[in-house]
């Protein structure tokens, strides 16, 4: 058997399209499948290429140039720990296995510790770009070893998308890293479709806009500081027509959205580590609200509200939309500010060391929230990389605060007319609360001591202390 100087172990959708990526940059590929007939299938379509098909693992292995390289395409979870299970008495020390998968870095960090214990190199790396950018440049975020990283390296950094700032790719930090950014990343991506899910629905509902008037809408955004891959397609999919009814395709979707785990993982990493993310968390809420489809046409009909337009309808039109427009790029920048203070979290905690400026660099191509808006983030923790919210950066302030009276217009207007805007108002919430010297805590704190004995902090000097409120409550733990 021919040898191999890359492995990739799954031939589905990412993996047959990496392969392919991997190949036309010059390199020699091995490829192996569960379902064999896969492989076959592939070998097949690629006739006169640098493929080696594997029928077993062992020919996987056996076939591929020492230390191996090889990286899983595979569905998360038990299906990783099993081919882990299955590869490491075929391989020798030194060698790089790859995931990359969406898996829960908590799992990468230990997977990570028992290959290397058996002196194995494992490394957790997230990809982002879907199908496209798996064939044609994805962004690409590999956790890991040093060492690993230098072993690999040439290879990821050949396939990763290109732009003005390099190639999309970084060696993130060890261990679990690399999947700890990927996790966030997709946490950005839920906060951003969700907010541009709200614009759609207030220009749709509130103006009364038909989708491909919405669809122009965006492609104008998308000549702006909102300049994004998701704002561009989001103008692309509302002209779309569906073939069977002649109307815009987006208007014949059930409006009920799925999610696959890493925004819930963001959700639940960032309450352990104490950082508010309430874009992404209210953009998970809105998907489990979707899915109550049943319930709520039950409660339309039960239950009355505000006539949809009435707030808008007294309003320029043009006003709105530029208002709305606003409304999403402040919300975005809270977004990426909530991210990256999680990243941050997430690095201090487990002494990642990841270099903030970095992520920002690598998603400007290849990934789904690539945006213009990056430029100015990566900008930013470049001029202070400890920044401790993007808020605080001088060029991102201002053009929240630039934006604030549209935020605060669509705001109003959207809650008065009674169209949903939870990812939107969470941001705008977020601000507010982040810029006021005094929250209204100081109540909430009492409450705990007086039920609780949780003790306080007084204003004028440091140390908690408990006070006798003259209550006599069951103690409690809130």
């Amino acid at each position: 058997m021919a040898v191999s100087s890359f492995g990739i172990i799954g031939l589905g959708t990412m993996g047959r399209n990496l392969a392919l990526n991997i190949e036309s940059h010059g390199f020699s590929v091995a490829v192996w499948n569960l379902e064999g007939d896969w492989t076959d299938r592939f070998l097949a379509d690629h006739r006169g290429s640098q493929f080696t098909g594997a029928k077993t693992l062992q020919d996987l292995v056996s076939a591929l140039e020492r230390p191996r390289r090889m990286m899983m395409m595979i569905p998360a979870g038990a299906p990783v720990d099993s081919m882990i299970g299955q590869l490491t008495p075929l391989l020798e020390r030194g060698d790089i296995l790859i995931d990359g998968g969406n898996s829960f870095f908590e799992d990468t960090r230990r997977r990570e510790a028992q290959m290397r214990a058996a002196g194995l190199n494992f490394v957790g790396c997230g990809v982002s770009g879907g199908e496209e950018g798996a064939r044609f440049g994805p962004s690409l975020m590999p956790g890991g070893s040093a060492d690993a990283w230098a072993r690999i390296e040439d290879v990821l950094t050949a396939i990763a998308a290109k732009t003005d700032a390099g190639a999309c790719v970084t060696h993130v930090g060890p261990d679990g890293a690399g999947h700890f950014v990927k996790m966030v990343h997709n946490g950005i991506e839920y906060g951003d479709m969700q907010l541009i899910a709200e614009a759609y629905d207030v220009l749709h509902r509130g103006l009364e806009l038909s989708t491909p008037a919405i669809g122009d809408v965006f492609a104008r955004w998308n000549t702006g500081v909102l300049e994004s891959f998701l704002v561009e397609l989001t103008a692309h999919v509302c002209h779309v027509i569906d073939a069977q009814t002649g109307k815009p395709l987006v208007d014949v979707i059930q409006d009920k959205a799925g999610q696959k785990g890493t925004g819930l993982w963001t959700a639940q990493v960032a309450l352990e580590l104490g950082v508010p993310i309430p874009t992404i968390a209210a953009a998970l809420d809105a998907r489990v609200l979707s899915s109550m489809k049943d319930q709520r046409v039950s409660a339309s009909a039960r239950f009355g509200g505000p006539v949809a337009n009435e707030a808008f309808t007294a309003s320029d039109r043009e006003l709105i939309i530029e208002s709305v427009g606003d409304a999403l790029h402040a919300s975005r920048i809270c977004s990426y500010a909530q991210g990256m203070a999680l990243i941050a979290a997430g690095s201090a905690h487990y002494d990642w060391h990841v270099t903030l400026s970095e992520m920002a660099r690598i998603w400007k191509g290849g990934c789904i929230i690539r945006a213009r808006v990056l430029d100015d983030v990566r900008a930013a923790f470049t001029r202070d990389p400890g920044l401790v919210n993007l808020l605080m950066d001088d060029s991102l302030g201002r053009q929240v605060e630039n934006a604030q009276a549209g935020w605060r217009r669509i705001a109003a207007s959207a809650v008065a007319a009674g169209i949903p805007i939870p990812a939107m108002t969470a941001s705008l919430a977020y601000f507010d609360s982040y810029r006021t010297a005094r929250l209204p805590q100081n109540l909430t704190q009492a409450q705990r001591d007086a039920f609780g004995a949780h003790t306080f902090e007084r204003i004028e000097r440091p140390g908690f202390i408990h006070a006798d409120w003259g209550l006599h409550t069951e103690s409690g733990a809130q």
